[in-house]
């Protein structure tokens, strides 16, 4: 898989290659990353990159021409690109899992006020991290470099994430390990029985009534299976 980030600030990228899983992902052949720097596309010998808005107003915006020519720079006839956008839908663990199906994938991150308007048409769809504002598009870029990385078979072990939170619109069950006993603070004893089928209907459980307690929203979203139900009435997770 490739990934091409376009950004005004590359600098902000030399740690990401530092980054354990990006970096197995990368020394397996896995990913190739790439960053390009969206001032070398800037024409005038000013490097026009920005301007301000039209019909007035505070801050500066990206020149759809720079964008446009960044962007053109990056394409192949697999890419699919997106832009790092507050009017993007939220980022979420389904997100990832189609990006990191795809060959190649383009990110472009904004910046300052934002990007003309224009822009947005010339994009396969806008993409945010959250209802916050950033600085720019940069963080949101590494967020989803690295949540694609680790998805990349063979860059850890198999079935690592499939537990994980999010991964099936649930969290994670609670996980512990040693000491056993901390000043009184103590293993769930079905966790040392060595019953494994015990383990994992706990583990289950234990993932409904976190995500009911915790995470309100994502339960209520959630389409319980008979499975799940069962455990749910067992644990008395139903009633309360």
């Amino acid at each position: 898989m490739k990934i091409t980030i376009l950004t005004m600030f590359p600098q902000s990228f030399s740690s990401l290659m530092t980054f354990p899983v990006i970096k197995r992902a990368v020394d397996r052949d896995l990913l190739t990353l790439e960053i390009k720097d969206i001032k070398d596309y800037a024409g005038g010998s000013f490097r026009h990159i920005d301007d301000s808005p039209c019909g007035g107003g505070g801050g500066m915006i990206l020149r759809l021409d720079t964008l446009m020519k960044a962007l053109s720079s990056s394409l192949s006839p697999s890419s699919h690109t997106v832009l790092l956008s507050p009017k993007g839908k939220v980022y979420d663990q389904r997100k990832a899992r189609e990006y990191s199906t795809l060959s190649d994938l383009v990110l472009v991150s904004g910046h300052y006020e934002g990007v003309d308007r224009r822009f947005e048409d010339h994009v396969d769809e806008m993409i945010s991290i959250g209802d916050y504002i950033l600085t720019g598009g940069e963080i949101p870029a590494m967020v989803i470099v690295d949540s694609i990385s680790r998805l990349l078979k063979g860059t850890i072990r198999e079935g690592a994430t499939e537990d994980e939170s999010h991964e099936k619109g649930l969290l994670e069950y609670p996980q512990y390990t040693k000491p056993v006993d901390w000043n009184g603070e103590k293993v769930p004893e079905i966790l040392l029985s060595g019953n494994h089928g015990a383990i994992d209907e706990w583990r289950e459980t234990q993932a409904l009534l976190d995500t009911k307690r915790l995470r309100p929203d994502l339960f209520e979203k959630h389409v319980l299976t008979e499975r799940e139900r069962m455990l749910l009435e067992k644990s008395g997770g139903l009633s309360s």
